[in-house]
């Protein structure tokens, strides 16, 4: 199996407001950079689609490092909360409706299909990756806070 890193993060300006993601994907020494966005999101929504952009961008299964400063995607991901959401009809264990379960439907499809390990980094640190993909996000957001200005 190749062996992939993947950097991600979002960003958002108002919560819900205009937002960006951004996702590095690095194979044999060789990096592409993806980023998105939307008009009216949540910084959540960025951060999942970030990381579900990048699995779709993956030809075959792979091993992959997920790096990521989103506890929301990491735990979520590496503690089987999402997961135990899906079983329970996307309703936490509060009772409280799972939030995005459209988005994380769609990525507890892909990481199924990879061995995935996962990797929380401290934000706006010292990591160039993740201050890379922090920056390709607020580009994105950028674009559509400009467009309505």
């Amino acid at each position: 199996m190749k062996q992939v890193s993947i950097y991600t993060d979002g960003a958002c300006s108002g919560n819900p407001g205009p937002g960006g993601w951004g996702a590095i994907l690095i194979y044999n020494g060789r990096e592409k950079e993806l980023s998105g966005g939307e008009r009216q999101t949540t910084n959540n929504r960025m951060e999942l689609l970030g990381v579900i952009s990048a699995l779709q961008a993956l030809k075959e299964p792979c091993e992959v490092d997920l790096w990521s400063d989103s506890k929301y995607v990491i735990d979520a991901l590496e503690k089987g909360w999402a997961e135990s959401w899906k079983r329970r009809g996307w309703i936490k264990p509060d009772k409280t409706p799972a939030k995005n379960p459209d988005l994380w439907e769609t990525l507890l499809q892909l990481t199924a299909q990879h061995v995935m390990r996962y990797h929380w980094v401290k934000g706006h640190a010292e990591n160039p990756y993740n201050n890379r993909c922090d920056a390709l996000a607020v580009q994105q957001r950028d674009r559509f806070i400009e467009a309505e200005g």
